[in-house]
């Protein structure tokens, strides 16, 4: 009898817990979706008005995404969908993973996040802890879909937070190189200069974002990876 009533006990425990994590997460997502209201309602009329192709590369992440204004030219012949919005985290992709990633149903998926989170305080192994959490929440729905991490890139302004980029970075190439339908593109390297230090000129005035140069710069490492050579349709 003691057995059973501490079944029931223990039942209701994790129901309860159950609860309060589904509430936290339902509640994390309502607060981001308000966060960046005006980014999701101009995606929402840009669906109505110029539909999304489907099967598509959904390019997701930080503004380092959002800025990449050149991603048609950059990949012609490929059906693209950029989704970058605000100066967002790794975090909040996931709370707002059906309205950005579900809804489109990508074959494939670049993602770039993190600088933020490390710039909030978050540590290399929290930040790796949010992308594992995003890849399963999105291999969960979507186990065919295939999802490159773009490195981390040091940037001139964030330079003080370089060890614990190098480390996210290398913490989640690790983790890419384990899994399945899982790719990760180092850039970092790429953005330093003979001294070792991140170039000024591949960024804007913020020397946080990049500039035109520092976007080619990206787009001929993806093309070289052949990440996206499947999703060409011409």
């Amino acid at each position: 009898m003691q057995s059973v009533h501490s079944m029931r006990k223990f039942l209701l425990l994790m129901f309860l817990l159950v609860g309060l994590v589904v509430l936290n997460s339902k509640g994390m997502a309502d607060s981001v979706a308000m966060r960046y209201e005006k980014e999701l309602e101009a995606f929402k009329q840009s669906d109505l008005t110029n539909p999304p192709p489907t099967s598509a590369v959904l390019f997701l992440g930080s503004s380092t995404i959002r800025l990449w204004k050149s991603l048609k030219k950059d990949f012609p012949g490929i059906p693209l969908i950029n989704r970058g919005f605000g100066g967002s985290t790794i975090a909040e992709s996931i709370a707002l993973i059906d309205t950005l990633v579900f809804r489109y149903k990508p074959r494939q998926i670049v993602f770039y996040a993190g600088d933020n989170d490390i710039a909030q305080g978050k540590s290399a192994g929290q930040v790796t802890k949010d992308f594992v959490d995003f890849e399963k929440a999105v291999h969960a729905q979507l186990p065919k879909t295939t999802i490159l991490f773009i490195a981390i890139k040091p940037s001139p302004s964030r330079w003080k937070f370089e060890k614990e980029v190098r480390e996210a970075n290398r913490s989640i190439q690790a983790y890419c190189e384990k899994g399945s339908n899982l790719r990760f593109l180092d850039i970092f390297p790429l953005i330093l200069n003979a001294d070792g230090l991140p170039r000024p000129d591949l960024f804007v005035a913020d020397q946080l974002h990049f500039n035109s140069t520092g976007y080619q710069i990206s787009a001929k490492a993806l093309r070289e990876s052949h990440f996206l050579d499947s999703a060409r349709r011409n």
